[in-house]
């Protein structure tokens, strides 16, 4: 089956579309930031008290995993229809998902309470896919800052989103809502805003504008009435052909999985590594402080992080990524029981992430034909999705089985392979040029 573009655009009507698509961009990712985080604040609370704190943390991850395997229907809708409806698409079911939290809430019924934490995650996959659609008409020399602005954008929704949970709950508990399923209820809101005006304003779509572009000739204009460019399906499985065919490519899906598997595998047992050395009056409020700096590692920088993919190249922002992350295991494995030493190593942990998750993102989506790019764009999200999800199960038990250390030295351990594969020489003639 084929889907006919009928978006007639030339090369020099291309710098106010993507300014207008970055500004729309930009707000919607604040939106969703703080749809997502708002929710996941209070999510854990909630899974304790519906269905006992035992599950708590499968709950918690069910969002993960639905992040994680809505990007193959998402990128499918992307792939054939452009990048509006598909990211219209994943907030909308983030949305469907905070209302069955609710109704779990209000029911008691454990299953719902799962299937709504799977489908919530398409708020997560939304924000995630939102960076792609950034650099679909960048020019190469600032593509790599303009995908960053939209990962900084996350920033500002994460930060604010916990301080709004309470007026969410207290809000919503007037209308009949159950306790700690008020912020929730405001996720779903919030979902619905960002669909609503990205279905209204996203216009020209940025994705098949790109496509029409490519079609058309870097330097030709297509003149009035030329047939509409014809753009074939790729699905997953076209997808990793292109990626297996192409070494830009599978260091650019490699390092967003691996570096985003390694701060999962760290991050999510660093506050059970406090509570070893704090009481239970404290443990919240440095656990707070600690995360704190480990999300500013992460995104706060992230502006800084583009500027140098574009300045010095995208695989020696993801090699500096590597040694970042290696440098916050060392750190924060040896730093027992002190707590500002920890804390260095969550923001390097942060950092780490942040240089392979830019600089990764990147380069997969200008090592790949314009065609097949949100089919290896959905791919790269599915296999990081599953990577941190698989992280943090096994996390848990290398942590009540060997400890901390143990754990950051086997998270050190699965960046060599990433490393390997960043210091492997192209062959020449490869194909990793966007064609």
């Amino acid at each position: 089956m084929a889907v006919h573009l009928t978006v007639p655009t030339a090369p020099a009507d291309v710098a106010p579309i993507q300014r207008r698509t970055l500004r729309l961009l930009f707000g919607t990712q604040i939106i969703g930031g703080v749809g997502v985080t708002i929710g996941i604040a209070v999510g854990a609370l909630l899974a304790a008290r519906i269905a006992g704190t035992a599950v708590a943390g499968l709950a918690q991850s069910a969002a993960v995993v639905g992040a994680a395997l809505l990007a193959v229907p998402v990128t499918r809708v992307i792939t054939g229809h452009g990048r509006r409806p598909g990211l219209v698409l994943a907030y909308l079911t983030g949305a469907v998902g905070g209302v069955l939290v609710v109704l779990a809430a209000a029911t008691g019924w454990v299953p719902l309470l799962f299937l709504g934490m799977l489908l919530f995650g398409g708020g997560s996959a939304a924000n995630l896919q939102a960076r792609y659609a950034a650099v679909d008409l960048a020019v190469p020399a600032r593509r790599g800052r303009q995908l960053s602005l939209i990962v900084w954008a996350t920033t500002i929704g994460a930060v604010a989103a916990p301080n709004f949970a309470a007026l969410a709950d207290r809000i919503t508990h007037r209308w009949g809502v159950p306790p700690l399923a008020g912020p929730f209820a405001f996720s779903a809101v919030a979902f619905v805003l960002a669909a609503v005006v990205l279905l209204l304003l996203l216009r020209p779509d940025p994705l098949l504008t790109a496509r029409r572009l490519a079609a058309a000739g870097a330097d030709a204009v297509p003149p009035a009435g030329t047939p509409a460019a014809v753009v074939p399906r790729a699905g997953m499985r076209a997808a990793w052909r292109v990626v297996v065919a192409r070494p830009a490519a599978r260091l650019g899906i490699a390092a967003v999985a691996v570096g985003h598997l390694v701060m999962v595998a760290v991050m999510a047992m660093t506050p059970v590594r406090l509570g070893e050395s704090h009481s239970d009056v404290d443990v919240l409020r440095v656990v707070g402080v600690v995360l704190s700096l480990h999300i500013a590692g992460m995104y706060a920088l992230a502006p800084v992080v583009g500027w140098l993919t574009d300045r010095v190249g995208r695989r020696a922002v993801i090699l500096g990524g590597i040694a970042t992350l290696l440098a916050a295991c060392a750190v924060a494995g040896t730093a027992g029981h002190h707590t500002p030493l920890l804390s260095v190593g969550l923001v390097l942990l942060g950092l780490g992430w942040s240089g392979t998750m830019v600089a990764g993102s990147t380069l997969l989506s200008e090592a790949v034909p314009t065609d097949v790019r949100p089919g290896v764009q959905g791919l790269s999200d599915l296999t990081m999705g599953l990577a941190g999800a698989g992280a943090a199960a096994a996390s848990g038990f290398v942590m009540r089985v060997a400890g901390y250390p143990t754990l950051t030295l086997l998270a050190a351990i699965a960046v060599v392979p990433l490393l390997a594969l960043a210091l492997r020489p192209v062959p020449s003639g490869a194909p990793d040029e966007e064609d």
